[in-house]
């Protein structure tokens, strides 16, 4: 690894379609709307000017749908990086709003015990282990330039939590990752120097105003 200013963007995918409103997590089949399309081009077009080295998703097809483009700009094919994949969710194909759905069925309620593990799913510490090797993957590639790799809601903010050295555990809502926002990590060689967030997309995000982000 040579001794050089490095970027990692970390892009969350953009809105997908799912009309029934369930938690999709890995589950196949899920692609993006004609708006999530519509903020992958913005991404895209974000990016247009920076010096990407390679753009890598996360196995998901809304992943690999919001890469496509960016890759497109710069002349690249879409790396397949399975350590950025969604966290793994006992309530995949449900629907899990607060007050609504199996969060109100007793039979589910032996996982929701441990909010800090989180017992419903994949441990914060593993998904913040999976997601620092896919970050120092992208690295090694980026060595002195820009990669672009997109993951899930989930494992980004994972990620910042852990780079900032910040306790994983966390109210969901408290997340600072909109759809097809950039969570951007600068290094020098091997060292974070600092992250920066952005949000390309943010015209585009339900119930945004047309002058939102002026």
């Amino acid at each position: 690894m040579s001794d050089q200013h490095s970027v990692v963007h970390l892009l969350r995918h953009g809105e997908v379609h799912n009309p029934e409103g369930v938690l999709y997590g890995r589950l196949p089949g899920y692609r993006l709307s004609e708006r999530g399309i519509q903020m992958a081009d913005t991404a895209a077009q974000a990016l247009a000017e920076h010096d990407v080295a390679a753009v890598i998703a996360s196995p998901m097809e809304r992943a690999q749908q919001t890469a496509a483009p960016i890759a497109q700009v710069h002349g690249l094919t879409v790396g397949t990086e399975p350590l950025a994949i969604e966290a793994d969710n006992v309530f995949e194909g449900q629907r899990v709003s607060v007050g609504d759905g199996v969060l109100r069925q007793p039979r589910t309620w032996k996982h929701l015990w441990n909010p800090f593990r989180p017992s419903w799913g994949e441990p914060y510490e593993d998904v913040a282990d999976r997601m620092r090797r896919a970050v120092a993957n992208a690295r090694e590639v980026a060595d002195g330039r820009e990669v672009v790799l997109v993951s899930h809601q989930l494992p980004i903010w994972i990620a910042r939590l852990d780079a900032e050295g910040r306790r994983l555990w966390h109210d969901p809502r408290s997340r600072q990752c909109t759809l097809a926002s950039l969570t951007s990590l600068a290094f020098h060689g091997d060292r974070l120097m600092s992250i920066s967030y952005t949000e390309p997309a943010r015209n585009l995000l339900p119930g945004a105003s047309p002058i939102a982000g002026a």
